[in-house]
């Protein structure tokens, strides 16, 4: 039913595209729309569109209509590449969005780099992604603010000194993740007692659970994405594992709960967004998403759609599509107020930002505060 969903959604909004015009702004979206990460491509696209839209309605940038054109990767590095290079070679995309899984943006970056074409990147959080080249960005945080954010959320709101890690092995955002977690977790006094990691699709988790026990943690650091990990919880409390899960914005999707049921309640993850916001722009955000779409938004279809309007906001800043004024407008970004928070594009092409603290109750993703 969860990829049936997922397929009309994209054919939905595969098919609303623009047609071409050589007078469009030509926006290359590569995303998961049919992997074990679709619900990730779903939204990103879903947040990019809602924003094009918006501003096309308004007579697009400097009366220039956007035109989205999208590739799905299937959430493989390898088909990265490949729609990439399509993108820029065939389509002759002025800018790039994509990805939120950080290996597929760094399979991306260089390709982007070498032809000199803008892209950002809306999540993908391991800081490797921009320091492939200066035509490089992203609208989100990176790893290491979002792990120290959870460590000292660990150690000094939850009192927590004995944490276990189990990380996913061939993800970089995992890795960068546990790393920046680890560091922070120890320079404050705690101690990582155990460290494991798994494959994403993987169907059993208990050879490394067994030893997480053993250790009796008093909490799990858990870094990947949802797919595992809500599998990953349901086998955690099978096995009598009792100690609150801990993780980052890679868990944020509707399908996290059909997986793990209560499994992951009481728990806390890191976060871009939150649906429970005061703010009237998330507030607006957050009634015209559900509108449009059904659904309520999560924090991957906000930053596609901040990310959409920083771009839109540096075309029309640079009065261009021109691949370097576009670049500098980019870079330039100061206080973009998005519905994720204001964005200031800094020298290393990453965004200065905050971090949500969210807390777990199946089917909701519940506010607990905010960290600058």
């Amino acid at each position: 039913m969860k990829n049936t969903i997922f397929i009309v959604l994209f054919l939905t909004l595969f098919s609303s595209v623009f047609a071409q015009t050589d007078e469009t702004i030509k926006v290359g979206i590569f995303a998961d729309m049919t992997g074990q990460t679709a619900s990730f491509g779903v939204s990103t696209l879903s947040g990019i569109k809602m924003a094009a839209d918006e501003i096309n309605a308004k007579g697009g940038i400097n009366g220039r209509k956007i035109e989205l054109i999208l590739e799905d990767n299937q959430g493989l590095p390898e088909n990265t590449k490949t729609v990439v290079q399509k993108l820029i070679k065939e389509k002759k995309v002025h800018a790039l969005l994509g990805e939120v899984l950080s290996t597929n943006s760094l399979a991306a970056a260089p390709i982007a780099q070498a032809a000199k074409i803008p892209m950002i990147s809306p999540s993908s959080t391991n800081p490797r992604v921009t320091k492939v080249g200066d035509y490089i960005f992203r609208t989100c945080f990176i790893d290491d603010f979002q792990g120290e954010a959870m460590a000292k959320f660990a150690f000094e709101t939850l009192k927590m000194r004995r944490i276990a890690l189990l990380t996913d092995f061939n993800s970089d955002y995992a890795k960068g993740l546990s790393e920046s977690f680890a560091t922070t977790f120890t320079r404050l006094g705690g101690r990582i007692i155990s460290q494991k990691t798994y494959f994403q699709g993987d169907e059993d988790y208990s050879q490394q659970l067994l030893a997480i026990k053993k250790t009796n943690p008093q909490a799990i650091y858990l870094t990947g994405y949802y797919n595992s990990v809500g599998v990953i919880a349901k086998q955690a409390r099978a096995m009598k594992i009792t100690a609150p899960i801990l993780g980052g914005d890679g868990w944020d999707s509707p399908s996290l709960f059909e997986l793990s049921g209560n499994s992951l309640n009481n728990s806390y993850i890191t976060d871009h967004f939150s649906l429970e916001s005061p703010n009237e722009k998330v507030k607006k955000f957050s009634t015209d998403y559900k509108n449009l779409y059904g659904l309520d938004a999560d924090g991957f279809a906000a930053l596609a759609y901040d990310a959409m309007y920083v771009l839109a906001d540096s075309v029309q800043r640079a009065k261009s599509t021109e691949s370097q004024k576009l670049r500098e407008a980019i870079a330039t970004t100061k206080n973009f107020d998005g519905v994720t928070g204001k964005i200031t594009i800094n020298n290393s092409r990453n965004a200065d930002k905050p971090v949500v603290i969210l807390k777990l109750q199946n089917p909701n993703f519940i506010y607990h505060s905010t960290i600058q």
